[in-house]
């Protein structure tokens, strides 16, 4: 599954090539990924300028001059592509499932093989409300992840450390492989009790998650 800094590689990647630029035609080649694409998805894409290329957490968020955000999860096995130039789709892939076509000709395609990924499109102004994204915790790499935030997240906690890493409400975006990184260079048990995390530990373990 791609972790929060491969959905970070895959934004700084996005940005240039779609910042500023019109999509032409948006291809559905099936109804749905993980959750069916939301009705209308084509419609308020096609013809949007792209105004903007962020993440939060392991989502990417693609915003449009409709005043529209298209939202997307690369899921185990999604991936952005870039083609050039290719009007007959020779280069398509059996698992490109959704197609962007950009007004300088270059296509985007968003492929995957599991189909765990998903895409949803909503109004820019209501991101902030948008379920899978009203609840999380603060970014690793951002200025709310102190020391001090997380004793206050795991005081009186007898749950062991490395599940509350992995809680979305807590920290945005941490998977399995940095939560055990992060703990192991910290020196703290995993299994350990996250209220009994002195201040020294959690000094060491917010650079290490960072």
């Amino acid at each position: 599954m791609p972790e929060l800094p491969e959905v970070e590689t895959v934004v700084r990647g996005l940005r240039p090539i779609l910042i500023g630029r019109r999509l032409m035609r948006v291809e559905l080649h099936r109804e749905g990924l993980r959750r069916p694409f939301p009705d209308g998805l084509v419609q308020r894409l096609t013809g949007a300028v792209v105004t903007g290329v962020d993440r939060r957490a392991k989502f990417g968020l693609i915003a449009t001059n409709h005043d529209d955000t298209l939202v997307f999860h690369l899921g185990m096995s999604g991936r952005m592509r870039l083609d050039p130039p290719d009007v007959d789709g020779q280069n398509r892939g059996k698992h490109d499932h959704v197609v962007f076509t950009l007004d300088d000709g270059h296509v985007v395609a968003f492929n995957d093989a599991r189909r765990f990924g998903s895409l949803d499109i909503v109004p820019t102004a209501a991101l902030a409300t948008y379920a899978p994204l009203s609840l999380l915790g603060p970014e690793p790499l951002g200025p709310d992840l102190t020391p001090a935030y997380l004793q206050t997240k795991f005081a009186g906690r007898a749950a062991p450390v490395k599940p509350l890493l992995l809680d979305q409400r807590i920290i945005a975006g941490i998977g399995n492989i940095y939560a055990c990184e992060a703990l192991h260079i910290a020196g703290i048990d995993p299994r350990r009790a996250a209220g009994s995390v002195s201040a020294a530990k959690l000094a060491k373990l917010v650079p290490a998650i960072r």
